[in-house]
């Protein structure tokens, strides 16, 4: 799980050799992710374009997107799909608490998972703002339905500057206790068995 060396960002990793489950790992170069974009000098820029990314997905409410506007906007492989929703009562202030969020707008994160799957070909590259809510919730499906055991992802999300491992702990047991498993909320949220399969392929490779 090596540390991106891109200038100007944070919280940037390539999730590739995540140990699975039964052997593998994550491919290398598959899955990336990393903070918002918008201080991205050109030197930034053409690092993430040399790592051959061929989609991002921008998990940043519109009015974020637009406020601090990726330098990839107006590029085809970028695409701003806002993850999460501002559920009643929700408290900026609180300590992280992912469980309300992901039941809130499920329809959301199906969205986000689904671009994963049908993007083409090569690294994609997920982002928030910060680099460690939005994009941790995400990797973390990923992770979970390519096979990584429940304590591997919340060892890498807890590599996230910030992060603190409870708070995915937490998140995993709740989709475990309350939806059967992350595959299960996938699909009742809308996502297909073929964009399981889909995300499976492109993450997991035989040790």
């Amino acid at each position: 799980m090596p540390f991106l060396d891109l200038p100007d960002c944070v919280n940037a990793r390539d999730l590739g050799g995540t140990p699975l489950i039964g052997g593998g790992s994550v491919r290398a170069n598959a899955l990336l992710r990393s903070d918002n974009h918008d201080l991205l000098t050109e030197a930034g820029i053409a690092a993430v374009r040399g790592l051959g990314v061929r989609r991002i997905i921008d998990l940043r409410h519109g009015w974020e997107a637009d406020e601090f506007p990726s330098p990839f906007r107006d590029d085809e492989i970028y695409l701003n799909l806002p993850l999460l929703g501002v559920y009643p009562g929700f408290d900026p202030t609180a300590p992280d608490d992912y469980r309300p969020e992901v039941d809130h707008a499920p329809e959301r994160v199906a969205a986000a998972f689904i671009a994963l799957a049908e993007a083409p070909a090569g690294p994609v590259l997920v982002h928030c703002h910060a680099g460690r809510d939005r994009a941790g919730i995400m990797t973390a499906l990923a992770l979970a339905v390519a096979g990584a055991a429940h304590d591997v992802i919340v060892a890498d999300y807890a590599l996230t500057e910030g992060a603190e491992a409870k708070t995915m702990q937490d998140l995993l047991d709740h989709f475990d206790s309350e939806h059967g498993g992350v595959s299960a909320y996938l699909q009742k949220a809308g996502v297909e068995s073929r964009h399981l399969e889909a995300v499976r392929r492109r993450l997991a490779v035989a040790g």
